[in-house]
């Protein structure tokens, strides 16, 4: 790691997550010599280093890993690639000139406000917890609620417990994780609860981090009210109608101190926006090209900031790619502009990235609006994949062949996510 960067860069990361640190080496594979990441925290990784638990890497590395194993392997690559690392710096704004050259504004810790130049940027700031605020629980305001995140960062790296006596709103995957630490500190969770009738985290969270711990998970239900004054005393929760809103009839009061939100997570897009960058509303991250590219030529996103994943296996196997396509451009390789635009259809309630181009293999993610078993995706009149079944926590991910594309004569392709047809099986 740099104590200072150097003035002029042919790439510029923007975050030291899992996602820069794999668009650096992206970068760097695709022959760009000076490559800088710029990440705010005292140590690049991201959010990795307080995931102690396994589950990393299976896709990726074909083993199991903890969070910070698989951060560490990410580090020492970055390092052996020879990429400009240098954290506690905070990028306040990017400003294009009239030759495309981006300035980097950064505000670091050590010396002050400073400066830099690139031919290309990777946007890879990750993602922010939603809190309280964000979906305005009443009540009063005692200690004791918190995100299931910064719970796990007490935990696990400063060595504190939030509290004795856990409820958890929100079957995110952060919060499936938590009920297990927390059960396993000694701590008694007395249920998790989720709003919607399906839960929103992997399926083998659900088993392994409730099922085997004997943790409730209470669907269609919400919490209603907070009480407490200096502390939290519990909690009003309540089961909710078709349209969300809870049925205060069939109300009931759970004691306990400590409340933690998993609630969701929100790309984090101030700079992006303060860029005029083109958003998609549904994912909260910027649109896209097939190279990863913004509407701002030269400024490419990837990672949690582009739309949030449940693996991280995936955000490592996207920001490699939009790193790549960063390198070429500081290099002036320009590929040809797509000319077929990807759009949601059927029970899809998002597609990354918004456009294709015949000229090669892509990579589609996408989710689903409602679950569904058995199924099929099917892309235009290319193509259709059979799936065993869909749930929104999970990420659908395949590819569109080249030949496949050039096929297509039109310029919007459709996806949909339909029931499988009568008398086919699934295997």
């Amino acid at each position: 790691m740099l104590d200072r960067m150097e003035g002029q860069y042919d790439v510029v990361v923007v975050g030291g997550g899992p996602a820069g640190m794999g668009a650096a080496l992206g970068a760097r594979d695709s022959g760009a010599e000076r490559v800088l990441i710029l990440d705010r925290e005292p140590e690049a990784g991201g959010i990795l280093w307080q995931c102690i638990h396994s589950g990393f890497g299976l896709h990726y590395f074909r083993e199991e890993l903890t969070g910070p194993e698989y951060a560490e392997r990410f580090l020492e690559k970055v390092i052996d690639y020879d990429v400009d690392l240098v954290t506690n710096s905070y990028v306040s704004g990017i400003s294009v000139d009239s030759d495309g050259t981006k300035s980097v504004r950064v505000m670091n810790e050590a010396h002050g406000m400073d400066t830099v130049n690139t031919k290309s940027v990777v946007l890879s700031m990750g993602c922010r917890e939603r809190t309280r605020g964000s979906i305005r629980i009443p009540g009063t305001r005692p200690s004791g609620v918190l995100p299931a995140g910064l719970a796990q960062k007490i935990v696990n790296l400063k060595g504190y417990l939030p509290g004795k006596r856990i409820a958890i709103l929100g079957s995110g995957d952060i919060g499936l994780i938590m009920a297990r630490r927390l059960t396993l500190e000694g701590c008694e969770v007395v249920g998790v609860f989720e709003i919607m009738p399906y839960s929103n985290g992997l399926t083998r969270n659900l088993v392994q981090c409730l099922e085997d711990f004997g943790i409730p998970l209470h669907l269609s239900t919400t919490v209603a009210y907070i009480h407490g004054l200096d502390r939290l005393e519990k909690i009003t929760v309540a089961p909710v109608s078709k349209d969300l809103k809870p049925d205060m009839n069939r109300a009931r009061d759970v004691k306990c101190d400590t409340l933690l939100l998993s609630i969701g997570l929100i790309p984090e897009n101030e700079l992006s926006l303060s860029l005029g960058i083109q958003m998609d509303v549904v994912t909260g991250g910027p649109r896209v090209s097939s190279t990863l590219e913004t509407s701002m030529p030269g400024v490419f996103a990837s990672g949690n900031v582009l739309h949030v994943h449940d693996l991280v296996d995936f955000v490592t196997r996207e920001s490699l790619l939009a790193g790549q396509f960063a390198g070429e451009w500081a290099q002036g390789v320009r590929r040809p502009a797509d000319n077929i635009r990807l759009v949601p259809g059927d029970n899809v309630r998002y597609c990354v990235p918004h456009s294709l181009s015949p000229e090669r293999e892509h990579t589609i993610y996408m989710r689903c609006k409602e679950a569904m078993m058995p199924c099929r995706i099917r892309v235009g009149n290319l193509m259709e994949k059979k799936l065993r079944f869909v749930v929104p926590a999970e990420m659908i991910i395949f590819k569109i062949k080249p030949d496949l594309l050039d096929k297509f004569h039109g310029d919007t392709l459709r996806i949909d996510i339909l029931p499988a047809k009568k008398g086919k099986r699934h295997d």
